[in-house]
């Protein structure tokens, strides 16, 4: 799994425990995954259609560093299926795992289309 995104955890990120709040979590996890998604698709127009079992399994505080792992599972015809981890810098601690989303490659009109992609590729080897 590789490893993308580091996010530092401030005090507008917390819920009432002071912890980090699973919905911003979420709400970053969902972003990274659609840029990445975007780049491995080259279109703009990528939602997400599916996410499977949230598993939270410890969590992060003020101060902690955070980093967001993907992996592709599979590349579908208008679709690409990915995995996702959260780990805790500090702690070396999984906070979350995601064993399947599915981000959709829409068309012009919003509807899915496919995308003509069967493996990862590197934006250094698109030049």
């Amino acid at each position: 799994m590789r490893f993308h995104t580091r996010k530092w955890i401030k005090p507008e990120d917390l819920n009432p425990n002071g912890t980090l709040f699973g919905g911003q979590l979420l709400a970053w996890i969902d972003e990274e995954l659609a840029l990445y998604s975007i780049i491995q698709l080259e279109n703009q127009r990528v939602v997400t259609k599916h996410m499977s079992e949230i598993n939270f399994t410890s969590s992060a505080k003020q101060g902690d560093i955070i980093e967001i792992g993907i992996e592709v599972v599979k590349f579908g015809k208008t679709s690409l299926t990915l995995k996702c981890e959260v780990r805790n810098m500090m702690t070396r601690e999984t906070i979350i795992s995601i064993d399947t989303t599915t981000m959709v490659n829409l068309g012009e009109d919003g509807k899915p289309k496919a995308h003509g992609k069967t493996e990862i590729e590197f934006v250094k080897n698109r030049l």
